[in-house]
């Protein structure tokens, strides 16, 4: 199902990384997620949100997004027992309980009780096109929207994310300098 690309096993005594991509629809992040663990020899978790929708349908109830919760941890338990020396997670639950925020008007007590803990949080502009896929829901005004629930969810949970802008190359740029410096760790 998921394979480690490039390094192999971790060093001895190191722990396994996990970088985490935030942020509106059509910002890259799945893109360079897949980029990011080629690069860096790790692996893509992939949102789980995104599968779900397209199985399923864009109608994301609260019991929806307790369900996409659900599964997107269940997925990351199976994929770190592989323990890979990174895992550059496409979305987590501050994505979810920002959807619940966005789509129904409030955090969710439930999606807000899952720790975020990520060890690196990128938080991706909406400065780039937005792109109708046909499961993306909010384009215009309400993207700006979407974004400052996004930071405020990260905030909420005491998350203080690298953000990354710009055009294609200085995304990948920043996202590169900002894991060369998790793993330095």
């Amino acid at each position: 199902m998921h394979r480690l690309l490039g390094l192999g096993q971790l060093a001895p005594g190191r722990d396994m990384k996990r970088a985490c991509l935030i942020g509106v629809e059509s910002t890259g992040k799945s893109t360079l997620a897949q980029r990011l663990a080629a690069r860096f020899g790790g692996v893509v978790m992939a949102e789980y949100g995104r599968s779900w929708a397209e199985t399923l349908g864009t109608d994301f109830t609260v019991a929806a997004l307790r369900d996409i919760a659900e599964g997107h941890l269940a997925a990351r338990r199976q994929l770190e027992a592989d323990k890979p020396p990174l895992i550059v997670e496409d979305t987590d639950i501050v994505m979810t309980s920002a959807w619940s925020r966005m789509l129904h008007g409030r955090r969710d007590p439930l999606l807000s009780a899952i720790k975020a803990d990520a060890d690196l949080y990128l938080l991706f502009t909406p400065d780039t096109p937005w792109i109708d896929d046909g499961t993306r829901q909010f384009g215009g005004a309400a993207r700006t929207k979407f974004h400052r629930i996004i930071a405020d969810e990260l905030a909420l949970r005491g998350i203080a994310p690298v953000l990354i802008a710009g055009d294609w190359d200085d995304r990948r740029l920043a996202a590169e300098a900002a894991i060369t410096a998790l793993l330095a760790r």
